[in-house]
């Protein structure tokens, strides 16, 4: 090496030294308390410096933070809040209430829980007919100049003997494998019932597997299917004389008692989606399922002990005639704005010994009708959730000739 690359090259050294001891001073006198000390620490930090703030400061910011947001665009702060770290995630979870207190869509989990008593969460469905897509947005009417949240994703896939409609968080991703994945709604043959099936059990209940593959002993770790609980069935009824008049329809909730319409009954509201280890499990050996109320529940503690009370039927509100117009019409309130065999409103069907108001009976806890082509609005109130109400839209997208 010649001495003027020698030269150069210590010249550079000494630069960079200098450099960087100016450099590390003045940083720091600008931060010195953001800087760990140069010693072996004894446990590894998990959080980052927002996880130190005192939890009293912590509980007044978020508190805040949730009491000025009122719509969804504006709602995404207090899911930020949540996404810092494990005690800003503890914090949101205890202030942000269910769907049924404030009225309002936060976390993934809201779509699981009971709506709002007082007034329906307002949404709409856009159909795309190239790809057999149903986006489910939040929002009164579909908007130009507005970005649209998306709520939930349905596919449609037709095959030999039904229709499946899978349900997902995103639009792009319908793998039953996905954590995306929340469930899906199977039709029969003639499109005239409908079985909807939620990805995780009802009630946090341990629920028997539906799949009836069988693994050998010695396997370990088999790759198991998702899971499918039945917690709806959907019946269409037959129009055999082809007599005038809209579709009828009857759903059973299985998972919602009737009670839940009555004054003070109470819905199951899920607080968390289940794990998916946890959630794929196995009957035990040489065990059968209990037969009674729920055949698919085991009895393994008094957790799981499934529930004998009535299940919650729904119905058709009862269209009039307009002898003017030629068409049966109900009171869909601005909502629906199309005429359209698709459109109904559901309210509970209770009897007299249920003891249910009569306005509890008349108010509609599910609407669906036609705005426009290929959109759709749907508004849904407490005892249904999010996921149910659109399982129940779907059905009527189906095409059903028996019905007609």
């Amino acid at each position: 090496m010649s001495l003027k690359n020698i030269v150069r090259e210590l010249k550079d050294g000494i630069g960079n030294v200098s450099r960087r001891r100016v450099e590390g001073k003045h940083w720091r006198n600008r931060t010195r308390s953001h800087i760990a000390p140069d010693v072996a620490v004894s446990e590894p930090v998990e959080q980052g410096k927002w996880a130190n703030l005192p939890p009293e400061l912590l509980l007044d910011i978020v508190r805040r933070v949730e009491e000025s947001e009122t719509t969804w665009p504006a709602r995404s702060v207090v899911v930020y809040c949540g996404s810092v770290c494990k005690s800003w995630r503890d914090i949101t979870k205890e202030i942000v209430k269910t769907p049924e207190v404030c009225g309002r869509l936060t976390f993934p989990i809201s779509l699981k829980q009971p709506g709002p008593r007082d007034s329906p969460i307002q949404c709409f469905i856009r159909r795309d007919r190239a790809t057999s897509t149903y986006l489910l947005y939040f929002g009164l009417t579909p908007s130009e100049n507005k970005r649209a949240k998306l709520l939930l994703a349905a596919k449609k896939i037709r095959r030999a003997t039904s229709t499946d409609f899978v349900i997902s968080l995103l639009a792009d991703d319908f793998s039953k494998d996905s954590n995306a994945y929340l469930g899906k709604l199977r039709s029969n043959f003639l499109g005239t019932k409908f079985v909807i099936y939620d990805s995780q059990p009802p009630n946090d209940m341990v629920v028997q597997s539906n799949s009836s593959q069988r693994f050998h002993s010695r396997q370990v770790s088999p790759r198991l299917p998702p899971h499918k609980y039945s917690i709806a069935t959907i019946t269409y009824e037959l129009n055999v004389l082809r007599t005038r008049g809209p579709r009828r329809m009857q759903c059973i909730m299985d998972t919602i008692p009737i009670s839940s319409v009555q004054e003070g009954g109470t819905a199951p509201t899920p607080t968390s989606f289940p794990n998916s280890d946890k959630n794929r499990s196995f009957v035990a050996k040489g065990k059968e399922p209990v037969k009674g109320c729920n055949a698919s529940v085991l009895s393994s503690s008094p957790a799981t002990t499934p529930s004998c009370e009535e299940p919650m039927v729904l119905k058709n509100k009862a269209p009039r005639w307009h002898e003017q117009l030629q068409c049966w019409c109900l009171n869909f309130k601005g909502r629906v704005t199309v005429a359209s065999v698709k459109n109904f409103q559901l309210v509970a069907a209770v009897d007299e010994s249920h003891n249910v108001s009569a306005a509890e009976q008349e108010k509609v806890i599910l609407q669906f009708g036609k705005i426009g082509k290929d959109i759709f609005t749907m508004d849904y109130r407490y005892p249904l959730s999010a996921f149910q109400a659109f399982a129940l839209c779907l059905s009527s997208f189906d095409t059903k000739p028996a019905c007609e």
